[in-house]
């Protein structure tokens, strides 16, 4: 058993007998904490959520399908290696971050995944965006090989993986939580504890809808006041002022030329996807089914992030609506 391992059974252990003798095993968490992390997904996301674990010292073991995304990761000290298997051999505690539910299941359960050289104690933590059973399939599978899986998707877009300021919606064993916050709290600003495999995928869900449901009705307003003849900045600063303000409106606003340092300003490259906010709205909808939830307006924004990737959209930030909308007449 490896050493992150060991000291995460010790410390279990303990809490539960005795918690003082928690202040002996400052010298194990030293240690542990200087333990490879695996981290397997390099995308837009996982680059810079590696990239600040390394910051924070931690030795980062790392592997994507596409070579040209781990360049810049291994040019910063990350050890590259060729497949998920080989990574779960090197590492005891490991990140995912992978676009969908079947490259998480393909990473985890294929003929190189994790689970194939997984080691007993391993703690294992995906922050994909997938689809709440997904996790909760993963988790037993887990169990089975003796390792812990937590789901554990975040929030805050490319801006915020790069600055650590992340959330990370957190489900799983209650008694792990500690040891993921670790990891997380190195990569973002807040780590949430939602309860058992899963919860922080509905969590997740259901902020995304609403995210979308923002994102578009700020896209309207925004389109609307432009083809009143008000000056894109002037409207952003009013509604930032006052009861229409949102985080789409004076964090991430759609209109090219209101912000710097957004999509919007780099022709909706970059970001979240379009296709990937389908996904996600996707599952709010399988999940509003499947409960008996009205979701009208979650319901519609899936409907226009669905149009959007079928007319070339797909590719493009999901804050791209704006330009949807001002181009296509919708």
């Amino acid at each position: 058993m490896s050493m992150a391992a060991l000291f995460r059974g010790y410390r279990n252990f303990y809490k539960r007998s005795n918690k003082h003798v928690e202040l002996s095993l400052v010298s194990y968490r030293s240690m542990a904490s200087k333990t490879p992390v695996g981290f397997i997904g390099l995308g837009n996301m996982g680059t810079p959520m590696a990239r600040n674990l390394l910051k924070h010292g931690y030795p980062v073991i790392a592997t994507d399908v596409f070579p040209e995304s781990f360049k810049d990761l291994q040019d910063s000290g990350a050890q590259i290696l060729d497949c998920p298997a080989e990574v779960a051999d090197k590492a005891d505690r490991i990140i995912t971050m992978l676009p969908s539910s079947p490259n998480v299941i393909e990473v985890y359960t294929g003929p190189n995944g994790i689970l194939k050289k997984v080691k007993k104690g391993t703690l294992l933590i995906d922050s994909s965006t997938i689809d709440p059973a997904v996790s909760r399939e993963m988790a037993i599978a887990a169990e089975k090989m003796g390792a812990v899986f937590m789901d554990a998707p975040v929030s805050g877009g490319v801006g915020a993986a790069s600055l650590a300021k992340l959330t990370f919606m957190v489900g799983g064993v209650e008694e792990e939580f500690n040891a993921a916050q670790e990891l997380l709290t190195s990569m973002g600003a807040n780590a949430v504890y939602c309860g058992q495999v899963g919860s922080g995928q509905a969590a997740k869900i259901c902020n995304n809808m609403l995210l979308a449901i923002g994102m578009i009705g700020t896209a309207e307003t925004m389109n609307l006041g432009i083809r009143l003849g008000l000056d894109p900045k002037l409207l952003a600063k009013i509604l930032n002022m006052s009861s229409g303000r949102c985080w789409s409106s004076d964090k991430y606003n759609p209109v090219p030329g209101v912000m710097e340092g957004v999509p919007s300003a780099n022709n909706y490259q970059g970001g979240f996807g379009t296709k990937l906010m389908a996904k996600d709205l996707g599952f709010a909808q399988d999940t509003a089914t499947s409960t008996q939830t009205p979701i009208p307006l979650g319901s519609l924004a899936h409907q226009i992030y669905r149009a959007m990737c079928a007319c070339g959209y797909s590719n493009k930030d999901f804050s791209s609506v704006f330009q949807f909308l001002r181009e296509e007449g919708v």
